[in-house]
């Protein structure tokens, strides 16, 4: 059984090797279900399985990380690494486009001042 701590210390490359003997395991076993193998053969394809979904898990948190390092103070990021937050509260003006004022309102600031 693959724990997901032991794999976030190691390589992609190592996780890759890792995903591919996990995936030619379970399709051994699958094989070996067709041919009616033992019992406990058929109960490893579920753990098999769960450990591909570990492994996949892992190389997609990595990945997303170093992304999320990338951008890290960048100006412009992707959609999917962006504050979610609401529809509305994405579309609102930012400060800065609140205090803007047009040349109109300068001026009729200025002649009666409040």
């Amino acid at each position: 059984i693959l724990m997901a701590k032991e794999l976030r210390g190691k390589k992609k490359e190592e996780l890759t090797k890792q995903l591919l003997d996990l995936k030619t395991e379970l399709s051994q076993l699958r094989v070996a279900k067709v041919t009616g193998g033992a019992a406990s053969k058929l109960s490893k394809i579920c753990m098999v399985r769960k450990s591909i979904a570990r492994v996949l898990t892992v190389i997609n948190q990595t990945q997303k990380e170093n992304l999320r390092k990338f951008y890290n103070g960048k100006k412009y990021k992707p959609v999917d690494l962006r504050h979610k937050k609401t529809r509305a509260i994405r579309r609102l003006l930012t400060k800065h486009e609140k205090s803007i004022k047009t040349s109109k309102q300068m001026r009729k600031q200025r002649v009666y001042p409040m």
